[in-house]
């Protein structure tokens, strides 16, 4: 065995080339119906996309400021009561509620 040999490439016979004609033909109907499932995978995708970064750009920081700002609040008043005989009232809850909602959201 030569050299050359190890490189020749087979003949390929004309019985190979009606195999693929025989393959069953597609209707362009199922390329279209395809071509919308893509679409509206990809829409989804981008709807998927853009509640993730609702998600994580402006509900959770500011949940996580108003909680902690009322985990603070509660914490010092506890501390204060605990090690100093002091009394904490709120005034109005609702009022502090509301401007904790606020303070949260002023530096988003």
């Amino acid at each position: 065995m030569s050299l050359s040999d190890s490189f020749a490439i087979p003949d390929v016979s004309l019985s190979d080339l009606d195999d693929v004609d025989s393959l069953p033909s597609t209707s362009t109907e199922s390329f279209e119906s395809d071509q919308d499932d893509y679409d509206a995978q990809k829409e989804w995708e981008h709807s998927l996309e853009q509640l993730q970064l609702l998600l994580t750009m402006i509900i959770v920081p500011f949940a996580g400021k108003y909680f902690g700002r009322k985990f603070a609040y509660w914490s010092w008043a506890r501390y204060m009561e605990w090690t100093h005989d002091v009394e904490i009232n709120w005034t109005s809850k609702k009022s502090f509620k509301v401007a904790g909602a606020v303070e949260a959201a002023a530096t988003l």
